[in-house]
């Protein structure tokens, strides 16, 4: 799953090529938005929302430009989930993605086009009601909202719940992924179970997610910014590796907890995979 920093990055690709211009054309590949057409509408700008994607639009006004105000603007709303993708294109330039894995494409006036791939989720919104679908988001590791003190409130709210399960609620903070996780755990030396109330620093935890993104946020990343090893991870997908740190082998794991909403069977849980380094980080 794309983590913070990658959906921030196609957020300001989106946006750099999208933004200012009216769109041509819209093409919503998704039962309950098939006959919506947005041509004529202008892209005001592209946000990003922890790991949400917002693409925030302004209706023609009499002379055809955007309409001031905020009144009747729309967002489209989505979500990467798994496999998920967003991809800009110039004009004319062929798809790299299978054309039935298309969800929405829009495409500008200049012939500029964006295509949401795979995506797990799509909608359009109004504007207004964004809080109705992000609202429920902890502070943006990546956003003009993060404030760390409420991060870790968060966190500290379930003192029992393991801590690696805690790091992905997006409620508790937005923008950790499975593999930021992983490392955090590693470079604070805590093992993933460990329950939230017995992590030594938890604050630090908190800051050091948020150095890791910034630090990526603007590059392709394969790296845990600066932290680590100059091309790579130091424990996520190294099972069975060396440490890095004290050559004992990594190890792999899943944490699994209750699955949350209605609907669901009683007993369900969702498996999230863990590494770790066993000597590194003890389970105590």
């Amino acid at each position: 799953m794309p983590e913070g920093d990658n959906v921030y990055q196609a957020a300001r690709r989106m946006n750099a090529a999208l933004a200012g211009k009216r769109l041509a054309a819209s093409d919503f590949r998704v039962p309950a938005f098939a006959t919506l057409d947005l041509s004529g509408w202008t892209v005001l700008e592209v946000v990003s929302r922890g790991k949400h994607l917002l693409h925030r639009l302004a209706p023609p006004g009499p002379d055809g430009a955007a309409a001031p105000g905020p009144e009747g603007r729309l967002s489209i709303h989505s979500h990467l989930s798994m496999e998920g993708s967003w991809q800009v294109y110039a004009p004319g330039e062929r798809w790299r993605k299978p054309a039935h894995t298309a969800r929405a494409a829009l495409t500008t006036e200049d012939g500029t086009s964006a295509v949401g791939f795979s995506l797990g989720m799509l909608e359009v919104i109004a504007t207004a009601e964004e809080g109705d679908a992000v609202g429920h988001l902890g502070p943006d590791l990546l956003g003009p909202d993060w404030d760390p003190a409420r991060a870790e409130a968060n966190l500290r709210a379930q003192p029992d719940r393991a801590v690696g399960l805690a790091l992905l609620d997006q409620r508790n903070l937005a923008g950790v992924g499975n593999i930021y996780r992983c490392e955090l755990c590693f470079l604070a030396r805590v093992h993933p179970a460990t329950p939230v109330g017995d992590v030594p620093d938890l604050a630090g935890m908190v800051a050091t997610a948020k150095r890791l993104l910034e630090a990526n946020k603007a590059r392709s990343r394969n790296t845990v910014g600066g932290f680590g090893p100059r091309n790579g991870t130091w424990v996520y997908g190294r099972t069975g590796q060396p440490c890095l740190r004290c050559r004992t082998r990594v190890r792999h794991g899943t944490l699994a907890e209750p699955v949350p909403g209605t609907g669901t069977r009683l007993g369900d849980t969702r498996e999230r995979d863990i590494y770790y380094c066993p000597s590194c980080q003890p389970l105590r």
